[in-house]
């Protein structure tokens, strides 16, 4: 079946080609109900914009498009650090994008990256597999980096969060802490519901009879910092706070120390990726080989495309218990 091509949208949604190239652009030239006509007429004759003639995209270009959630911060300078050092030594570039919600941008940045790289590795865990599985250009070889797990026909390499926030717990228990308050990561997001079902796991086994305690975060230093005020100013009887991620950890850390909190004495606190920063801080965490993480995911993806099999199965990688400062035992 040929592919749609720009004069089937308009044919479709009954505009003019330019009303069709200045809605899938986003320009502001558009009334709103013309705009959904083009997009719905592109979606339904799965017309994906090409990045250049089409001689051109048929092309090896040597790059491999990368898809995160954010573009800033430790954890994902670590992760692009790992993946730019394999891409570089197999002689490809990263092409680099961000999505931050699910919506027609989101779907559209996707959609793009046909024609400009050779594949993809999408990191989405706040995205839905309904939208992932429609949005991907389905010749495109991809790889899902914790990724919904009801997507099962591509590889992914996924980390067991389960199993890491069991250790943590088992370590704040051994050391004398039992109500262990969880921060947990955004609603949607993948990594952040299975750190709160395996924190709430692992209370049931190592402290059972205390209720879980889950205060509401994004990932963000400043959510670690509103938990810390939640925590005293509502007086939530806790001896130890472990965090879905170390930002928040080291927000909720510091925060808590201002306030004249005795950590490790009288709370302990703990987070989860391992950030160079938590080393500098002695912050007790669980250890992502991030930059590992990054490195396997691009070979992987590259031994498909330079005819490797395409290994369908979901690669999970261990976490470590690294034990600091932090969450030094009671005497």
């Amino acid at each position: 079946m040929a592919e749609a091509t720009i004069r089937d949208v308009a044919r479709r949604a009954q505009v003019s080609i330019a009303s069709v190239s200045r809605a899938l652009n986003g320009l502001g030239n558009v009334r709103q109900e013309t705009r959904e006509r083009v997009m719905a007429a592109a979606a339904e004759l799965g017309y994906v914009p090409h990045a250049g003639a089409r001689s051109l995209s048929l092309a090896r270009a040597h790059a491999v498009g990368v898809v995160l959630p954010d573009l800033h911060g430790e954890f994902f300078s670590e992760f692009v650090r790992g993946m730019d050092r394999e891409a570089s030594r197999r002689g490809y570039v990263l092409l680099l994008s961000n999505i931050h919600d699910e919506s027609e941008q989101a779907a559209n940045a996707l959609r793009a990256m046909r024609g400009r790289v050779d594949g993809l590795i999408v990191m989405a865990p706040h995205l839905s597999a309904g939208m992932l599985q429609s949005a991907l250009p389905p010749t495109l070889p991809s790889l899902f980096i914790n990724g919904p797990e009801e997507i099962d026909d591509r590889p992914t390499v996924r980390l067991d969060n389960v199993a890491a926030m069991e250790a943590m717990v088992a370590h704040l228990v051994a050391g004398g802490r039992k109500r262990i308050v969880h921060i947990a990561g955004p609603e949607g997001n993948v990594d952040a519901r299975e750190r709160v079902e395996g924190y709430r796991a692992a209370m049931a086994r190592h402290a059972p009879g205390i209720e879980p305690v889950v205060l509401a975060g994004d990932f963000s230093e400043e959510a670690g910092e509103a938990a810390a005020h939640a925590i005293r100013a509502n007086a939530i009887a806790c001896d130890a706070v472990f965090a879905a991620n170390d930002m928040m950890a080291i927000g909720c850390l510091q925060a808590l120390r201002n306030g004249g909190a005795d950590v490790p004495g009288e709370i302990a606190v703990a987070g989860f990726d391992d950030v160079p920063l938590a080393r500098y801080l002695g912050l007790t965490t669980v250890r992502v080989r991030i930059a590992e993480m990054g490195a396997r995911a691009i070979e992987r993806l590259i031994d498909i495309l330079e005819g490797g099999p395409a290994d369908q199965r979901a690669e999970r990688h261990d976490a470590e218990l690294v034990v600091r400062g932090t969450t030094a035992a009671r005497d």
